[in-house]
């Protein structure tokens, strides 16, 4: 873990951004912003031990969350929207952020839990990196939508960054992409960026706690009215990993939300029997691990 600030800064570059698929090419360094709305500065919305994770990322003692401020995407539901489209947080620096990974360290979180990291994969790196000088040890999770740039994830993974991926396959039809969340091409982006997680990381590993250790989640979080949506997803998954070794969270918790009333066909809660249909095609494609929500 020598990287020099430079070194990072060439790859990861705020002065033209080129840290997710849109590549708005603004200088971040100057307070310009593009899409995500995030300039130089970090913002996180809270940073605290979560244990409302998949069952080996939260495990017994909770994972070390920090929620960023902004998003890469514009998704019309979002749950987290005063966050994510809002940008409501506090500003703090790459050592503040370097220490809070330390004290979670030391309440005993399992993990350093970024959620929503895309848009702050250069600050992000450059906290790792002294937060293990200091001493960081856990493991490191990436909590994204899936809508990432591959030269960013080449640059993790070879740099070893991160251990664990949890990452969203949120649709299967880029028109879907297009109308929810304001992005163009998600489909074949989301395939690249599996496969160049799972090569790196490979599937999940737990300890003898079965806590996560190293690789792959995948979360798809169902819509109402796009049942074909979701068989879409997993048909597209099925032909990228292995369906008996990947593990799925396989999300119920939809609800309306922020601009969802815009649009007539989501603007209400997943029904069960939508849900259902969805896990009988989980079982048909033949998925073995992961996890189901209760309604």
């Amino acid at each position: 873990m020598f990287l020099k600030s430079k070194q990072i800064d060439n790859i990861l570059n705020l002065k033209k951004c080129n840290l997710c698929p849109r590549n708005c090419g603004v200088d971040r360094t100057a307070k310009k912003l593009g899409y995500c709305k995030a300039s130089d500065d970090i913002y996180i919305a809270s940073q605290n031990l979560h244990f409302g994770e998949e069952p080996p990322i939260s495990g017994i003692d909770g994972s070390g969350a920090i929620f960023f401020s902004h998003c890469n995407l514009g998704c019309i539901f979002c749950q987290n929207y005063p966050i994510s489209h809002l940008g409501n947080g506090k500003k703090i620096t790459i050592e503040e952020l370097s220490l809070i990974m330390l004290k979670l360290q030391s309440k005993k979180a399992h993990n350093i839990n970024f959620v929503t990291p895309s848009h702050y994969s250069n600050q992000i790196v450059k906290s790792i990196l002294k937060a293990k000088r200091n001493g960081l040890k856990i493991p490191i999770v990436y909590n994204c939508s899936g809508y990432e740039s591959k030269n960013v994830l080449d640059f993790l993974n070879k740099e070893n960054i991160v251990d664990i991926y949890l990452v969203d396959m949120k649709y299967g039809f880029d028109e879907l992409a297009k109308k929810y969340s304001n992005v163009d091409n998600y489909v074949e982006i989301n395939k690249v960026v599996i496969q160049t997680m799972l090569d790196k990381v490979g599937y999940l590993e737990l300890d003898e706690y079965r806590i996560a250790k190293k690789g792959l989640i995948i979360r798809h979080l169902m819509l109402p009215n796009n049942i074909e949506n979701t068989k879409k997803v997993l048909d597209i998954l099925s032909d990228i990993v292995d369906v008996k070794k990947v593990h799925i969270s396989f999300m119920s918790q939809y609800h309306k939300a922020y601009l969802s009333n815009n649009f007539p066909e989501i603007n209400r809660k997943l029904f069960e029997s939508e849900y259902k249909e969805g896990v009988a095609y989980l079982d048909k494609k033949g998925f073995e691990n992961g996890w189901l929500q209760n309604f």
